[in-house]
């Protein structure tokens, strides 16, 4: 049985082998995408026991992605496959500065019908981490619900909850986010946003306020992502501060592609804590990760191995 445990979608994605407009591209390169997997990978590149909750389609996308998910150490013995629905497709382009627009053909997805009882509680019995985001619950009321299921079950078992807020507005208001987020946010004990996500959270991304709100709401450990400069923390039990600061990022000198880095950055914060390591060093870790992930294209092709 694993001791860390995520749910959710993953697509198969599509990049662009060109620097162009989608709209004359004639070729591209197939990856996988999800940000929940992409922790289990890189997690299990540096010799964890991971596992991946999720539903694929029964198509060779589907196929592709079980089998790739697989082959870097990860157990997909819970992925179930639904033959009625699709694997959920993204296709992304390649751009030399800046951010890629992202196209995303996922509606009606397997993984968006996943159902409460696709988990089952034997699975989290040597559980030490559940890792949750916020795009599994915006698929669909049933995957919220089973999500719901997941923390109730990890929590039962003693294990940490972590909680990457992740938003995606593409997916939904920012009101159903705020509403839903706020929730799972609450039955977290590691939060860890970005600055604009804490804004749209709470309604600010200043530090002293954004700590104060979390510590209050329950969380032990806080981080907030502050882009490629670095990433505050802070760590409480009951009323008594543990630690608290700001890890400076690692300067990157060509940025290439950033989708994956903020997945980068929880596979080194959640891998440095099962070791017992301090928050702190916890979050560099985080940073050095995510500062490897965007020197490559990729979600997952910059995350490293043990040694």
């Amino acid at each position: 049985m694993p001791q860390i445990i995520t749910l959710g979608e993953s697509m198969v994605m599509m990049v662009a082998d060109q620097s162009d407009s989608l709209q004359f591209v004639t070729s591209y390169s197939r990856k996988i995408a999800g940000a929940e997997s992409n922790v289990a990978i890189g997690l299990a590149r540096l010799g964890h026991d991971v596992g991946w909750i999720s539903a694929i389609g029964d198509d060779p996308f589907g196929t592709y992605i079980r089998n790739t998910i697989r082959g870097e150490g990860v157990d997909t013995s819970r992925v179930q496959i639904l033959p009625e629905y699709p694997t959920g497709m993204l296709i992304k382009e390649r751009n030399e500065i800046g951010d890629p627009k992202v196209f995303y053909y996922r509606r009606g997805s397997a993984a968006s019908h996943i159902t409460p009882d696709m988990v089952d509680e034997s699975y989290f019995v040597e559980t030490k981490i559940l890792h949750v985001t916020g795009i599994f619950p915006a698929l669909s009321e049933k995957c919220l619900e089973t999500l719901l299921k997941a923390i109730s079950i990890a929590k039962k078992q003693g294990a940490l909850v972590t909680f990457d807020p992740n938003i995606r507005l593409k997916l939904w208001s920012k009101e159903q986010a705020r509403e839903t987020l706020l929730k799972l946010a609450n039955l977290s004990d590691l939060i860890m946003p970005g600055r604009k996500e804490a804004e749209v959270l709470i309604g600010t991304g200043d530090w002293d306020q954004v700590q104060q709100y979390f510590h209050a709401a329950g969380n032990r450990y806080i981080v907030m992502k502050d882009g490629p400069d670095g990433a505050f923390y802070s760590h409480r039990e009951g009323e008594e501060t543990v630690e608290t600061g700001y890890a400076k990022g690692f300067p990157v000198r060509r940025v290439v592609d950033t989708v994956g880095a903020g997945d980068g950055f929880a596979v080194g914060v959640l891998s440095a804590l099962l070791e017992g390591l301090s928050l702190k060093q916890s979050v560099i870790r985080g940073n050095a990760i995510g500062s490897l992930a965007v020197t490559v294209q990729g979600d997952v092709e910059g995350y490293p191995t043990r040694r």
